[in-house]
């Protein structure tokens, strides 16, 4: 209630949207940051024409409904991205804002701008207090995204009362610090939020946070201005006392007077003229542009080669041992040539993850800063270290659509970046999230930069495909999954060290990698099957080739993904697994027993790692051809 004024004025007279076309290209993008509110903007929805009709207004928050407790991307019409855990909305916008920037300047033109829109968003008090709106907003300062105008939901209250107990920074004098203009309002004043919007419009170089000084409850005799309705039904008496006072029937008890409805009946029409007039630009501008018509439609349909998936195994060829990582590099060059809409960047790590486009430019506003060339047709993202800004900035990037996305770190940082990654997910967003220096043979750097619980702690979270690659092959084939098959996000995990050169059987298909195991050395008749990830695969190989001079014949299967393998059919499955299973991976064994049985065996490290050259901790923690091997042999009784 306390929103309703400033969303009402908002979405009234700037917003630009199409209800019967809500993925219109040129809509603007509106981010409820503050999720707990999901109600108002589903009113909002629901009088402006949407497919949101009055009984799902009446089933908020219940089992079926279209309105759900906090809004979802992809299961309401209108909603742009899910929100609920706080400040992650921030980073959304500013990620989408990046984006319109960044589609601008591939296509607009002087004789007609096809995106010419803002990104318009609400947030509150729990959102500010967030670190990651703190990242973010920053970024959003550095880019000077002019486009982008936050009306801030000044209340003063949080859940355990007045923001007074832990929130009493000056926002207005930080935002600045970061580079947004900044402006101030009566939240209830219709005539001065419209005022406060027009001027932010008006600062084409800055971010915008307009401070709506408001009351919680707003409207409510009793409970206005109180902790007590933050997030919590009015009641029945509150309720209809309210009613009472706004001068509305108790009956029915969801009512819109009929004024409401011819209201937005002539806003909606309005809202569609407006989309029908760009549409006629557009399809003028197309015919006089058939080059910036192309790129047009190989962004908003993210066109790839049919054959990328070969194309980015060929560019992977070496001779000589390589860590993923940088075969990771090679595949991300090729697929740079080939896919125009990737970009990515990292959190202050690139020139460790390898994930520098080439020649592609700095994403940002025209500028050189030391030896980068900064603009908005780059393709190269830094972040600095913001881990959980960049997560959900690529998620923002993604779902604002025309690019493919990526951010990069180490995979013991990925704990810093969980709630995108969680919420790509959630959403089915085809983000790619790439981390390397995948295990303790990070050696010398210890267990703080050592992972050993994340890799399973990554495959727990539902829809997401974690891949971790054996070769160029595998690598190169997991990029071209995130690029051609992925309908969620993609994760790569990457060595720090070499690999081996691994040599595959006869009959073996590129796209065996997709079913995420397959019989990479087999034997006659085998008693056990060795399944091993990423590094590790090529330490099975060496572990087969001991137990085999010991008369124990064994299969070697490489499992890329977990997630991809437990999907195929249980006849490829078990076809796969011959005999007794054993997993080996450098890390935590827990899930590895889903797979393997409870008579499985689990070679892994199930505890921190520690500081010293890769070599010796493969001694010590027993990773060697030898310890593996004798520790097969020790399981199978032999």
């Amino acid at each position: 209630m306390g929103c309703a004024d400033m969303a009402f004025v908002l979405w009234t007279q700037f917003l630009r949207f199409d209800p019967e076309n809500p993925a219109w290209p040129n809509r603007d993008r509106f981010i409820l940051s503050n999720g707990h509110g999901s109600m108002l903007l589903y009113a909002l929805l629901h009088l402006s024409g949407y497919d949101l009709d009055l009984e799902q207004i009446k089933a908020f928050r219940q089992w079926g409904s279209r309105t759900p407790g906090h809004p979802e991307y992809g299961h309401t019409p209108g909603v742009e991205v899910t929100t609920g855990p706080l400040g992650q909305g921030i980073a959304h916008a500013v990620g989408m804002a990046a984006a319109a920037e960044m589609l601008a300047a591939r296509v607009n033109t002087a004789d007609f701008r096809p995106v010419d829109h803002y990104i318009y968003g609400i947030c509150g008090d729990g959102d500010l207090m967030e670190g990651v709106a703190a990242e973010a907003a920053a970024l959003a300062g550095q880019w000077k995204l002019g486009r982008l105008i936050f009306l801030y939901d000044d209340n003063e209250i949080s859940i355990e009362g007045n923001t007074d107990i832990a929130f009493a920074e000056d926002v207005a004098r930080r935002f600045e610090s970061y580079g947004w203009h900044v402006d101030r309002c009566d939240g209830h004043d219709h005539l001065a939020i419209a005022a406060a919007i027009t001027r932010a419009q008006a600062v084409t170089d800055k971010p915008s946070l307009i401070i709506c000084r408001t009351v919680i409850g707003h409207g409510s005799p009793n409970k206005a201005g109180k902790a007590s309705c933050h997030g919590a039904p009015l009641g029945p008496e509150e309720t209809r006392l309210t009613k009472e006072a706004l001068g509305w029937p108790q009956e029915p008890a969801f009512w819109v007077p009929d004024e409401v409805r011819s209201f937005f009946a002539e806003l909606k029409a309005e809202k569609q003229a407006e989309a029908r007039r760009w549409q006629e630009g557009f399809d003028a501008w197309r015919k006089a542009n058939p080059e910036k018509a192309a790129v047009w439609e190989q962004h908003k349909n993210l066109l790839v080669p049919a054959d990328l998936d070969v194309q980015l195994v060929e560019a992977a060829k070496s001779d000589k041992p390589l860590a993923t990582r940088k075969y990771s590099e090679l595949v991300i060059q090729r697929a740079a040539a080939l896919v125009p809409t990737l970009v990515g960047g990292s959190a202050d790590l690139a020139e460790s993850n390898l994930t520098t486009i080439k020649g592609g430019g700095d994403i940002g506003p025209e500028c050189c800063i030391d030896h980068y060339q900064f603009s908005w047709s780059g393709r190269n993202f830094h972040f600095g270290v913001r881990e959980h800004a960049m997560g959900a900035i690529v998620n923002g990037v993604v779902l604002y659509g025309g690019f493919r996305a990526f951010g990069a770190t180490f995979l013991v940082f990925a704990d810093y970046m969980r709630p995108p990654i969680r919420l790509a997910a959630l959403m089915q967003a085809p983000s790619i999230f790439v981390f390397t220096h995948d295990s303790f043979f990070v050696g010398e750097d210890g267990p703080t930069h050592q992972p050993v619980e994340h890799l399973w702690s990554l495959r727990m979270i539902p829809h997401i495909t974690l891949f971790r690659p054996a070769d160029g092959v595998e690598t190169a084939m997991a990029w071209a999954y995130a690029l051609m098959e992925a309908k969620e996000p993609t994760i790569l995990a990457l060595t720090r060290q070499n690999v081996p050169l691994l040599e595959r059987p006869a009959g073996f298909a590129l796209r065996d990698v997709w079913k995420g195991g397959y019989v990479l050395s087999d034997v006659p008749n085998p008693v056990a099957t060795l399944i091993a990830t990423g590094s590790e695969v090529g330490l099975a190989v060496e572990a087969q080739k001991l137990l085999t001079e010991q008369g124990i014949a064994v299969r070697v299967v490489s499992m890329p993904s977990v997630e991809l393998f437990l999907r195929q059919p249980r006849e490829y499955r078990e076809q796969v697994l011959a005999g007794r299973l054993a997993a080996i991976e450098a890390g935590r064994t827990d899930g590895w027993y889903r797979i393997i049985g409870l008579d499985g065996l689990a070679i892994g490290h199930d505890d921190f790692g520690a500081s010293a050259p890769a070599g010796v901790l493969a001694e010590k923690f027993g990773f060697t051809p030898a310890a593996v091997a004798e520790r097969v042999r020790q399981w199978l009784g032999e």
